[in-house]
Parts: structure tokens; sequence; C-alpha cells
């Protein structure tokens, strides 16, 4: 069974358009504005998934193109098992929550660790860069959601939304370890451990 990823269900989808040679694939993930929830920066990382699609047959080669003293680019198309595939992890992706470990949150589960300053410190960076990052996002997605339908750009709108949530989050953190309403000691924490052991 072929193992699910959002570059393999891109692959899939742009072959359910036409056949099209990787480097098309590449360029179109890339022009749409879909990098920014695949990963294509890695052409090895396509290849490989198209070599993993094309062994499990979910794809094939429909013809190899030679043009003079370039080298040759093979066609790819979609197989039914394919396109069964695509709609098969199209409907599980987007109905059923998965639960994933992000980074982030692995790293706010274990903030403690920073004394209060210094985690108010980094959280101030994050906070600026997120603040860039969406308003960059928000106004590429007001300048193309004029002539685009909005099926097509759920994807960027979900980010800026989930950019906006998590920079009011860290707004209102940093506004609690600013006015010392959430602060910790070594000391505290340790007290915390004990009485956890005990419990246990």
């Amino acid at each position: 069974m072929t193992k699910r990823s959002p570059l393999a269900l891109a692959v899939l989808a742009l072959l359910l358009e036409m056949p099209m040679h990787p480097y098309r694939m590449q360029q179109l993930i890339t022009l749409r504005g879909k990098d920014k929830v695949v990963n294509v920066s890695q052409r090895a990382s396509l290849y490989s998934t198209i070599e993993r699609l094309t062994r499990d047959g979910l794809i094939r080669v429909a013809e190899v193109e030679r043009d003079g003293s370039r080298p040759e680019r093979s066609i790819y198309e979609i197989s039914d098992a394919g396109r069964a595939t695509a709609r098969n992890w199209l409907t599980d992706m987007l109905s059923v929550p998965k639960r994933g470990f992000p980074e982030f949150h692995a790293a706010l589960a274990h903030a403690p660790v920073l004394e209060p300053e210094e985690l108010a410190g980094l959280l101030r960076t994050r906070r600026d860069a997120v603040a860039v990052e969406a308003s960059e996002l928000q106004a590429e997605l007001s300048a193309v959601s004029a002539f685009l339908p909005r099926v097509v750009l759920l994807d960027a709108e979900l980010i800026v939304r989930t950019r906006a949530t998590e920079l009011h989050f860290l707004e209102d953190v940093l506004s609690s370890l600013d006015s010392g309403t959430m602060s910790w000691s070594r000391e505290s924490l340790a007290a915390l451990s004990h009485a956890n052991e005990h419990s246990l």
C-alpha cells in the first residue's frame, strides 16, 4: 500500500488535470502557491515520490520527450488505481482530523525550562516574525481572491487564519508574562515535580 503524503497527493492531483513531467509539476506547485503546504524545495523528494507512485501502479510513464540535445523527459499520467487512491486520500484527509506533533507545541510543553524573561524574549521574536508572515500572506490572498475562485484558495485562507490565531495567542501569553500573572521559578517547579511523584 502506498504511503500517503502531501507531496504524493499533489502529484496525483496534478496528473488528474493532465499528463506532465516532474519539472512541470514542481513549477505548478510553486506558481500556484501550494509550496506553502507541500514541500517541493528538494527536487529529489519529488522524484522519489514519483518513483514510489510508479512502482505502486498509481501513475505510469505515458511518453518520453526527446528534444535535440536536451535530456529525455518522462511524461507521467495517472492510472485508474491512482484516481481511486487520490479520492480515498482526499476523503480521509478532509473528513478525519489527524493529530500532529508540531515543533512549536513541543517547545511550549517544555517552556518552564527557561526563565520567564527569556521565554518572553523568544516569544516576542516569534510574534514579530508571525506578524510579518501573516501580513504578507493576507496581502497575497487579497491580491488573487478577486480573480480566483475561493475553492482554490482554501489552503491559503486556512494558513492566514491559523497565523492570526497564533498571533493572538502569542500576544495573550506575552501580556501574562509582562504583567507577571504568569510566572514560575526553579523552586516552584521542583515542588510541583515532588508533588506529582507522590500522587502517582
